[in-house]
């Protein structure tokens, strides 16, 4: 008998462990919806039709919020997690109060942690899927008691968890409901048979860092925890709605609407649905009834000439389903948005309403600098809000399906979207590795993108679905584009990874160069080129913008694209000091996995303040453009890129203005053009015998005459500035004199006007009340005085300026160290020679430097006056083995912190650069040098402005030092060196972060002939434009110096 017990013992060992196996859905591909309600459409059914008008969910009677504070505890390692902690018995005394939503690591436990290339746990363990390890796999665990309405009994109820990472395990009054996976949809879970309404029930839940599942959530940005987005629990009649299905479509050339309208019912054999479209006066436009089945029921209307749906024009109508019983007494209400347009492919063309749109987009990933994953309502109006002043139409999901309410917003308030699946594999590579070829994970893919359509398909917003991003490609990519396809072929389906196979229906490739994009352009391809990501927005970048958007009007089939991305990331924190800082990958923690501040790559703040980067996208996105016809009658023609609404609510605002003071200014408040037309204009008032001294600029701006969603009345939707007289800058004779002074009757030769003191050390020369002091031994000038007051901080002296602060790009190029030649190099006087030179007195010294195989000439002339003219010139051995371009060809020097305002004539206000200064007009302005620095997240080169006539640095009283080219110049002033904002020559090495910065206290003055542009094709290996390089070749240019004191 022993044997058979002993087996009997095995065997029930056995069943147990498998029990347990079983029971750890987070390691089982398989197991990833567990007792979870199939997806549906994002709508909540009210108990009266007011209530579904309203629309206010947490108004009705059928809703109860869970979000608050929860009893909570936190492990580090999940083998630690609390066992039984979901029985009614478990005693929570000692667990702490946290919120839900809320995110662990946001709230006091665990480190943020971010990664792009690689997987959270790359400095852990090895990917080998579908394992993830228990050890760091932050565990929480959650309870909550609560009452349910006793009127809710006999109704089905649901919990509603809307985002939970990486996974969710419910449990209700001690019993097991289900488990979740995909950490960016809503789970709904069944509790009727759980709950007991009018008493108290215990709900518990476990969210996990990592599961099986986090192998296809490996996105750019912050891995964290927690729960995210709206929990509530609702209830609904056993009889209801369980699905809804809206397809609009345009007929008869545009003009006529179709809606075919699925419903699915739960217990509904026998009852019937009301279904009433209403316009947005809330006026009955059609209703009808409809019998419902035991399964769904479908109906299709014609709707004459509705008002159609566009991000310009984005009229919404609203489809309200009434359930109803035998009797006609109402069993819920519900509403949905409902936009009339079409959305197709033609003639390599993305079409919307049979328009050839261009797509002005950007990324956005749900992320707030406080909340992390948690983001709110208002916040998300926020940033619509910044999309429509910055001209943005169009958004990617990046790289998930966002809050619901989030297309709500875009259908209201008109978006283009293109809604994203939540699978990126990218740590597994795109080749033999990729899951996207693994037949286990074929249920992954295809649940993923059910998950996507399935909940958000009635959106008019949504014009393309997306399958995921960066997870290779394979067959089971092919059958997720097959049954999308196959559920929703009202509108096209896009995968970056398909390339040109056929599970993509748009060529949506990421970061194609100029060459690239053009060459598709004019090939025989037929599918329309979107770039899914572009115009990598890292740090100080968007050079070369314009470059883009000068290929995407000139080809047809090249619409535009998607900027990565919209915000940066970063997380709003305290360094060790206690500043503000907005922390980035590798901030927390002890040896995390990370990849710096590569999740900064935004043109918005995280606080969504636009950098200066967000201009250039406002002026190249807008949808006005201005030729200019006659420029002595006033007469422009006005291009209105739109492609649905005519100009009506524009009028044009001009100012003439010569030399930056404005002579003449007019309105011309109706130009009613027509989507895609051209109209010649006359400016009123414009005068006929301009009679300016100087440069003449004409700005041009288009501002709204009424308010519009979002945007006040007053806003400037569009500008540009011409320039109808050149500025005529000055000449080298203008500041010097060459004629010999006139001798005396015996020949004795006059004393020059500019005096000379020399000494061992130094020596001086005086001007007028300026006097210029030269080094001996370094032959630069270290001081400058003007009547007695100086205008160099002591210690600092006038010299040669190669480099620049490394960007982002430059470091993503490589270029701190090949350009490193030109940081510091050696400079070896060879001669400095001092002479008289007409009534002026000039030093010429040359330097020999070897390090970058130059030589340097540097010319000074000091007029009577008291100017300095500068001449920096440097000839290269065109026979160097080594060739490094320059960052920059310039001088620097430093002022007192006194003189902490600028004056200056070029373009402005913004910072700008030689390959992103368009946004930014010439004219006069008049800044506080410490406005002019930009804090980006991790610190680099900043407030640059180009085009510059004149550059005055002074005090409160104006005195100070005017700085003047012969040519357009570069200036900057800010209160930080050049080492300030520098990371050296691996950025990696250290954390930096604007907060961190102390401002010197004196002003930094960088003038330059040239700085190299930003560039913004990739943040990775892509160089500026050629024509925005500075060669290593010889370079001259010259300024002057004319300090001035009351």
């Amino acid at each position: 008998m022993l044997k058979p017990i002993i087996l009997s013992l095995a065997s029930i060992c056995m069943l147990t462990a498998g029990a347990q196996v079983k029971e750890k859905y987070w390691l089982d591909p398989a197991a990833n919806r567990v007792n979870v309600e199939a997806p549906r459409s994002d709508y909540f059914a009210f108990e009266t039709v007011d209530g579904a008008t309203r629309n206010d969910k947490k108004q009705s009677s059928r809703y109860l919020s869970l979000e608050g504070m929860w009893k909570f505890n936190f492990v580090k390692d999940h083998q630690d997690a609390p066992q039984n902690f979901f029985r009614p018995s478990f005693d929570d005394g000692k667990w702490e109060d946290f919120p839900v939503p809320g995110i662990f690591e946001l709230n006091g436990h665990g480190d943020a942690t971010y990664k792009n290339v690689g997987y959270a746990w790359a400095t852990q363990f090895e990917n080998n899927p579908p394992f993830v390890e228990e050890k760091n796999n932050y565990t929480g665990s959650y309870r909550k008691t609560i009452t349910v309405p006793a009127s809710w009994k006999g109704e089905k109820i649901y919990l509603h968890v809307g985002s939970a990472t990486s996974n969710l395990t419910v449990w209700v009054n001690g019993k097991f409901v289900g488990y979740s996976e995909d950490s960016k949809v809503a789970a709904e879970f069944d509790l009727t048979k759980y709950l007991r309404p009018g008493q108290e029930n215990l709900i518990a839940m476990q969210v996990m860092r990592w599961c099986d599942g986090s192998y296809f959530e490996d996105q750019d940005f912050w891995k964290l925890t927690g729960i995210a987005r709206e929990v509530y629990l609702y209830a609904r009649p056993k009889s209801h709605i369980a699905d809804l299905y809206i397809t609009p479509d345009l007929t008869d050339n545009y003009q006529n609407g179709q809606l075919s309208i699925r419903l699915t019912g739960a217990e509904c054999a026998g009852k019937k649905a009301t279904l009433t479209l209403l316009d947005a006066h809330g006026k009955t436009v059609k209703t009808e009834d409809v019998a419902l089945t035991k399964t769904s029921s479908s109906i299709n209307w014609n709707i004459a000439q509705p008002l159609k749906w566009s991000a310009e024009t984005p009229n919404l109508y609203k489809l309200r389903v009434d359930l109803k019983d035998g009797k006609g007494n109402l069993i819920e209400s519900l509403m949905q948005n409902v936009g009339f347009r079409k959305i197709e492919i033609r003639n390599s063309q993305f079409l919307v309403n049979g328009q050839p749109v261009l797509i002005k987009g950007t990324n956005r990933h749900e992320m707030d600098p406080d909340g992390g994953y948690v983001v709110s309502v208002d916040r998300m109006i926020q940033d619509i809000r910044i999309m429509k002043e910055h001209n943005i139409n169009a958004v990617r999901t990046s790289h998930y399906p966002n809050d619901p309410r989030w297309y709500d917003l875009c259908d209201e308030y008109g978006i283009y979207v293109v809604a994203e699946a939540n699978i990126e594999s990218h740590g597994m590579g795109y080749g033999e590795a990729t899951l996207a070829k693994v037949p286990r994970y074929l249920q992954t893919h295809l649940e993923r993108n059910r998950n996507n359509t399935h909940v958000l398909k009635n959106h008019p917003s949504i014009v393309t679905w997306s399958l995921g991003n960066e997870a290779g490609y394979g067959e089971n990519f092919e059958k997720a584009y097959d049954e999308v396809k196959a559920y929703d072929s009202s509108r096209p389906v896009q995968y970056e990874r398909a390339g040109l196979e056929r599970g993509t229906d748009i060529f949506c490739p990421m970061y194609y160069d100029y060459n690239g994009c053009e060459n598709y352009a004019k090939s025989n391809s037929t599918r329309p080129l979107i770039q899914c990501e572009y115009a990598h927005a890292m740090g100080n970048s968007m050079g070369g913008f314009k470059e883009y958007w000068e290929i995407i009007r000139k080809y047809p089939k090249f619409q535009g694209g998607f900027i990565w991305d919209f915000v940066d990331q970063a997380l709003r924190s305290k360094n060790k000091d206690g500043k503000e800082i907005y922390a980035y990958g590798g901030d927390f923690g002890r040896y995390p996995a990370s990849d710096h501040n590569f999740n900064c790559n935004g043109f918005i703040n995280p606080d969504r303040k636009p950098q200066p980067t967000a201009a250039e996208v406002r002026y190249f996105y807008q949808d006005i453009w201005t030729e200019l016809k006659d420029a002595k009658k006033g007469v422009v023609e006005v291009y209105n890129e739109n492609f649905f609404r005519t100009l009506s609510n524009v009028s044009i605002n001009w100012t003439l203005a010569d030399e930056g003071n404005q002579i003449a200014a007019g309105t011309v408040a109706n130009i009613n053009v027509a989507p895609q037309g051209r109209t010649l204009v006359e400016l009123e008032g414009f005068p006929s015998d301009v009679k300016a001294k100087g440069e003449l600029t004409l700005n041009i701006e288009y501002k709204l005459k009424a308010a519009e969603p979002l945007l006040e009345a007053g806003y400037d939707v569009a500008r540009q500035q011409f320039v109808l007289n050149p500025y005529t800058f000055p000449t080298l004779n203008d500041f010097i004199s060459t004629a010999k002074a006139p001798a005396t009757k015996k020949s004795t030769p006059v004393v020059p006007q500019v005096k000379k003191d020399e000494q061992l050390a130094c020596l001086t020369l005086t001007g007028g009340s300026t006097s210029v002091t030269f080094n001996k031994e370094t032959g630069l000038v270290d001081y400058i005085d003007c009547k007695g007051l100086p205008m160099f901080e002591k210690g600092y002296s006038l010299r040669p300026d190669f480099w620049r602060a490394t960007t982002d790009n430059d470091y993503g190029a490589g270029l701190q160290n090949r350009l490193g030649a030109w940081k510091n190099p050696q400079m070896k006087l060879t001669s400095m020679k001092e002479e008289a030179e007409g009534n002026n007195r000039k030093v010429t010294c040359t330097y020999d430097l070897p390090s970058v195989h130059a030589s340097l000439t540097l010319t000074y002339i000091v007029n009577p006056a008291g100017s300095l003219v500068v001449t920096q010139s440097l000839k290269v051995d065109p026979n160097s083995k080594e060739k490094p371009m320059l960052p920059r060809f310039g001088m620097t020097l430093e002022m007192p912190e006194e003189f902490d305002q600028v004056s200056y004539y070029g373009r402005g206000p913004i910072e700008n650069y030689w390959d992103r200064h368009d946004s930014q007009f010439i004219g006069l302005y008049t800044q506080k040098v410490s406005d002019m620095f930009w804090g980006y997240v991790r610190p680099q080169e900043t407030g640059n402005h180009t085009d510059v006539r004149w550059w005055n640095v002074h005090n409160a009283k104006r005195d100070g030092m005017t700085f003047t080219g012969l040519e357009p110049l570069e200036m900057t002033s800010i209160n930080y060196e050049t080492e300030d904002l520098d990371g050296g020559p691996r950025k990696e090495d250290h954390q930096m972060h604007a907060g961190d910065l102390t401002p010197r206290r004196h002003t930094v003055v960088h003038i330059a002939q040239h700085q190299m542009g930003l560039g913004c094709v990739d943040s990775w290996g892509a160089w500026p434009m050629p024509k925005y390089r500075i060669p290593y070749a010889d370079h001259e240019f010259t300024f002057i110096i004319t300090p001035q004191v009351k």
